[in-house]
């Protein structure tokens, strides 16, 4: 198997409390953080919760099928965010990885034409993501195995669909 970059729990506090520190050292202040569903999910409430922003939001994104395995451009899953609530304000993008950097520029894109500022704040970032994040924990190539999606899930998607 090839080496991975592997996140337990208590490192995952770690990080994201240190995300949130660098944000913070930068005197960025968002008024909302845009969280990137299913992975950004976990460190947008980390960050939330360090940074005191109360007003998290949810932009469903799907792209990775599998490991290694994506569709060929991402797709916003409904209900996407009315603009309307972005308005002017300053926005923290959060996401698990930057790693094509597709998701992010999707997301970013969408809000840039509405927000104040927007910035995003990731864990892991690759070298070869599109978007160079303004707020990186760690940079690795690897493939990454976060806590929260490295079993297998309890029930079976199929039974679920059927």
């Amino acid at each position: 198997m090839d080496e991975r970059e592997i996140l337990t729990w208590d490192l995952f506090g770690k990080a994201s409390r240190e995300l949130a520190e660098m944000v913070a050292a930068d005197g960025f202040r968002p008024d909302l953080i845009l969280s990137i569903a299913r992975g950004g999910l976990f460190a947008a409430g980390a960050l939330g919760y360090a940074l005191s922003v109360k007003n998290l939001h949810v932009m469903n994104v799907e792209f990775y099928t599998g490991v290694d395995e994506r569709l060929e451009l991402p797709v916003m899953l409904p209900p996407v965010p009315n603009v309307v609530d972005l308005t002017g304000a300053k926005v923290l993008v959060a996401d698990d990885v930057a790693d094509t950097g597709s998701t992010l520029k999707l997301v970013h894109d969408f809000c840039q034409d509405h927000v104040a500022d927007v910035r995003c704040a990731v864990l892991y970032e690759k070298s070869h993501s599109m978007v160079k994040c303004e707020y990186v924990w760690r940079r690795t190539d690897q493939w990454i195995n976060f806590p929260w999606s490295t079993l297998p899930p309890v029930v079976d998607a199929a039974v679920l669909d059927a």
